[in-house]
């Protein structure tokens, strides 16, 4: 069925573009990607291609205005709290906020206070691993897990969220157990509202104390909202067809602001570059991902746009070591011994190994071939548009003979005598990943004919389940932005607790100690000096390779009006919240 499509694309993009000023499909808007969506469940998803989608079908309490990092719009809520309107108290620890009347979910049944309570709880209490649920419960419940050390359900988790969310009549009432100011920045992006009521006749959580353990960690099947959906938001969910990788969303006629401009919004994962290219040449697209080694291709085509140099809240690429690989079942790490044909799983535990192939990546060449100059190199985590990035931090360099020399000393020099051989993975059709991938072979493969490394192009949602599961020796990803703030590029990709730590089997407690003491530190300076620490540290230990600080693109047809590009919404500037966008 896919090649099928593919050929059809190819048959219509030799059909002329429309003449100049006539729009081609109007009311319908085409976005091609790369990615299909790994789940539609809020509480499970945490890819940007599930976030993109579910930004535009729910609603969370707020949103960023435009394009503001910093000022936000009530949604849900019906305003922004804040302590001048006595929204959030004196001491900062409890938030009222009132909800707005009048919305209804995309079957007509009217949105109620309630929903927004059990929304927020059950994000909070599916906490399924390596998830978004961190995100709330370290500001609401002030700790970061419904789970211990052992796995086991924390004795408190019930009572502690009784005590931290809450209605008072026709409001919301939050109560923190300390001041925790990127809040309202949090809930401008995650836990939006589904309906209670269609979730309980569903199968899913009813709410109540006795039955949620059975959904905490769940599987990403186990959820009605998986592959179905049901919010308040511009578009509902007409269609996914998985095998093809598309989405068709319609306009949900019943919203409460005007409804949106576009009728339908179709998102359709193509692999091939020359399909997406040829398609939004025709007029067939109206919007494509397309990474920065493609620029060239996309500038000059009559009646397409290119918009450069748009601001990132970003670390991405990023390559990442897994310190225990889970074994089972995985062909990815080889024999699974340092035979020379495999690696053992704890091969990256190893601190000489991390360091040799930090030193074994071409940092410049990366960033003047591969992305064209656009960019600077990333000296940590943390992107320079936040507080807390140090442009002074150390940062590695291509440099072949201290490769070798880390390599000659990796696991008491049986790394160099014996070889080895493994698998690196990158999600199908990200060039920057997969040259990420290759140089690092290319490098590392030169420096002793023993070493042997395979570079494999996977399926986003099959790279997401095996980057889950810890079964891939290295990975390349990245990571946007959830909110404005250092924490949260500090606590997902250094914190034992993160999302990235924990999928890495990566825990130190010099780092839980820092970050932590970083997200409640109140003075900029000490928090700046801390975050300063971490990343050296960082660099010191080596979990992970930072390597560009970058701008991006974005490709459309000059007949799209309304976009506007703000860098915390998922995916963008490629994929959009639609509401504003037009074809005129």
């Amino acid at each position: 069925m896919m090649r099928l499509f593919l050929v059809v694309a190819l048959l219509l993009a030799t059909v002329p573009a429309s003449a100049a000023g006539e729009v081609k499909n109007p009311g319908v808007y085409t976005y091609l990607t790369i990615s299909d969506a790994d789940s539609l469940d809020p509480a499970y998803s945490y890819d940007t291609a599930s976030h993109m989608l579910g930004m535009n079908l729910y609603e969370p309490l707020f949103q960023f205005e435009k394009t503001s990092t910093s000022k936000l719009i009530p949604l849900i809520a019906a305003e922004v709290p804040s302590q001048e309107n006595g929204g959030i108290s004196p001491d900062g620890r409890t938030y009222a906020i009132p909800i707005r009347k009048g919305v209804r979910f995309h079957d007509g049944t009217p949105m109620t206070p309630e929903d927004v309570k059990w929304s927020i709880q059950r994000f909070i209490l599916f906490d399924r691993a390596a998830g978004p649920s961190a995100l709330l419960m370290e500001p609401l419940l002030g700790y970061a897990s419904t789970r211990g050390e052992d796995g086991k359900i924390l004795p408190d988790v019930w009572k502690d969220l009784q005590r931290a969310v809450s209605l008072q009549g026709d409001k919301l009432i939050l109560r923190l157990p300390r001041p925790y100011a990127p809040l309202l920045t949090i809930l401008a992006s995650w836990a939006p509202v589904l309906p209670k009521a269609w979730a309980v006749q569903n199968g899913d959580w009813d709410g109540t104390e006795a039955t949620w353990q059975k959904h905490n960690n769940p599987s990403k099947e186990s959820s009605p909202f998986f592959e179905r959906a049901m919010g308040t938001g511009p578009f509902k969910l007409e269609r996914w067809d998985r095998k093809t990788k598309e989405f068709i969303l319609a306009r949900n006629e019943l919203y409460w602001r005007a409804p949106a401009k576009l009728k339908n919004v179709v998102i359709k994962g193509v692999a091939e570059f020359g399909t997406r290219k040829l398609m939004l040449q025709a007029g067939d697209a109206d919007a494509i991902y397309a990474d920065r080694p493609l620029l060239t291709q996309l500038q000059g085509i009559p009646g397409v746009k290119v918009i450069d140099d748009l601001p990132t809240v970003e670390m991405s690429p990023v390559v990442f070591f897994t310190y225990q690989i889970n074994a089972q079942g995985n062909s990815f790490l080889g024999s699974g011994k340092l035979d020379g044909k495999g690696i053992p799983a704890d091969f990256f535990s190893d601190k000489d190994v991390r360091k040799a192939f930090a030193y074994a990546f071409d940092y410049k060449g990366f960033i003047s071939d591969v992305m064209r100059g656009k960019g600077t190199q990333a000296t940590g985590p943390i992107p320079k548009s936040l507080p807390g990035h140090n442009p002074k931090g150390r940062k590695y360099s291509l440099d072949m003979k201290k490769a070798e020399e880390h390599f000659r000393k990796a696991w008491g020099g049986k790394v160099w005598e014996q070889g080895f051989k493994f698998t690196i993975a990158f999600n199908t059709a990200n060039l920057p990943r997969q040259t990420v991938c290759q140089i690092l072979k290319r490098n590392v493969e030169g420096l002793n004919p023993k070493f042997k490394i395979d570079v494999r192009a996977v399926e986003w949602p099959t790279f997401l389940d095996n980057y889950k599961q810890s079964k891939l020796p290295i990975f390349v990803m990245g990571w946007n932005a959830d909110y404005p703030d250092p924490h949260n590029f500090a606590f997902p990709m250094l914190h034992s607790k993160g999302d990235y730590p924990a999928t890495q089997k990566f825990k130190n407690p010099e780092f839980d100690r820092l970050v932590e003491e970083a997200n409640a530190e109140t003075s900029a300076s000490r928090r700046k000096d801390l975050y300063a620490k971490l990343q050296d540290l960082a660099f010191e230990e080596a979990p992970q390779l930072y390597i560009i600080d970058a701008v991006r693109y974005r490709t459309q047809r000059e007949w799209v009006k309304g976009w506007y590009h703000n860098p915390i919404f998922p995916d963008s500037p490629y994929g959009s919240y639609f509401y504003p966008i037009s074809k005129e």
